[in-house]
């Protein structure tokens, strides 16, 4: 008998002070074969996206490394953190405790809904949303399981770094100067399990062969670690 994973996605909205974020919530479902009647499995846990600016839940980045979760038995939730109106302020886009305010109230969301119930969840944060992501996992009763930044900006975060308690990994591209050198002076500053991993040769993007392809499996298995193995 094998078994193959498939994704059940679903537009939601997610409440937070009055307004309504868009967001997609994808839960993995396992499906047994031969001749065997389909039958839902639990995920393992579920991964929260925060996007970077001028980007958004559609980000075919982030759908990517979606999918690769979903393969694993990780459901996802990717979730837009501005209304569009918010977003022509570019001061929004900076503004990491609004942000991480949002974040909060989706994992608050997420925990009530059925399909995540007590599992574990965890933040992949990109570019600005890796600052939202950390900022929201220091939190006092956050109860984040784990973390993944990808080109992120973690020093946005600031003096929060060193109240995370998820075990982080940064993801960088070794082309990517500027940014990897602002997360080498942030790995000084985490005081949780964390990790700096360089993909050789990659730029902001990650938009050379097969370098989305090693961010994606670098996640997948840093959550597997610790939001639990199948």
């Amino acid at each position: 008998m094998t078994t193959e994973r498939s994704s059940a996605s679903s537009e939601v909205e997610v409440p937070h002070e009055g307004i309504r974020l868009g967001a997609t919530l994808h839960v993995p479902e396992q499906r047994e074969q031969p001749e065997q009647r389909e039958q839902p499995d639990q995920p393992l846990g579920f991964v929260v996206f925060a996007h970077g600016s001028g980007s958004s839940r559609h980000s075919p980045r982030n759908r990517y490394v979606a999918d690769v979760l979903h393969q694993a038995g990780l459901g996802t939730l990717l979730l837009d953190l501005l209304l569009p109106p918010e977003e022509q302020d570019r001061g929004n886009v900076f503004d990491i405790p609004l942000l991480g305010r949002r974040l909060t109230s989706a994992v608050r969301w997420l925990r009530g809904r059925p399909e995540a119930g007590e599992l574990p969840i965890g933040y992949f944060g990109a570019s600005t949303g890796a600052g939202a992501a950390l900022w929201a996992a220091a939190e006092p009763d956050a109860g984040i399981a784990a973390v993944v930044s990808r080109g992120g900006r973690p020093d946005l975060a600031g003096a929060r770094l060193e109240l995370v308690r998820a075990p982080t990994l940064l993801v960088v591209g070794g082309a990517d100067r500027q940014v990897l050198e602002l997360n080498r002076v942030a790995l000084a500053q985490l005081r949780c399990p964390a990790e700096l991993t360089i993909v050789p040769g990659a730029t902001h993007l990650f938009e050379e062969d097969g370098a989305l392809e090693q961010v994606a499996t670098l996640a997948r298995d840093w959550f597997l670690n610790h939001l639990g193995e199948p």
